[in-house]
């Protein structure tokens, strides 16, 4: 076969700020910005999205071994946020983020006012715990514990 896929380059979200979301994922969570940019009615960016009369900003960031693209579009108008929007609706339900200590950085992350659906949880060698940015999207921490633990898998 030819043409095969190397990985996951990046992940793209819209947000309604991007001065929000870079005060929540590089000042609090640490990731890296790595640039931005921004275009006004462009039938390229129209075409790629498949919208029309498209105009924004964005940015890129830097997490770990991926990369997290953030949009905020002037126009078209997005939908309303839907700020609990559930992990069981089709389509992308959640970022993990790989983490070295879940306990530290949940504790600090609820200091500042990250919404967590409970406290961290140990199963199936890994500790994890799911929170919300301030749009409502979900934010998984997940520390691998046990040695070789490369997917979590549900216990039964």
């Amino acid at each position: 076969m030819t043409g095969k896929i190397r990985g996951i380059h990046h992940i793209g979200m819209s947000v309604p700020s991007l001065d929000a979301a870079r005060a929540f994922y590089v000042d609090l969570l640490g990731l890296n910005e790595l640039g931005s940019s921004g275009w006004k009615e462009s039938g390229e960016m129209d075409r790629l999205l498949r919208l029309h009369g498209t105009a924004g900003k964005m940015m890129f960031l830097a997490a770990g071994n991926c990369f997290i693209e953030m949009f905020e579009f002037a126009s078209p108008a997005p939908e309303p946020v839907m700020a609990e929007r559930g992990v069981n609706a089709y389509g992308y339900t959640h970022l993990c983020l790989d983490v070295d200590d879940t306990i530290a950085i949940h504790a600090r992350l609820a200091v500042a006012g990250m919404d967590f659906h409970c406290d961290p949880i140990s199963a199936s060698g890994v500790r994890t715990v799911y929170g919300r940015d301030p749009f409502g999207n979900v934010i998984e921490l997940q520390q691998v514990v046990e040695e070789g633990v490369v997917q979590r898998i549900p216990v039964a």
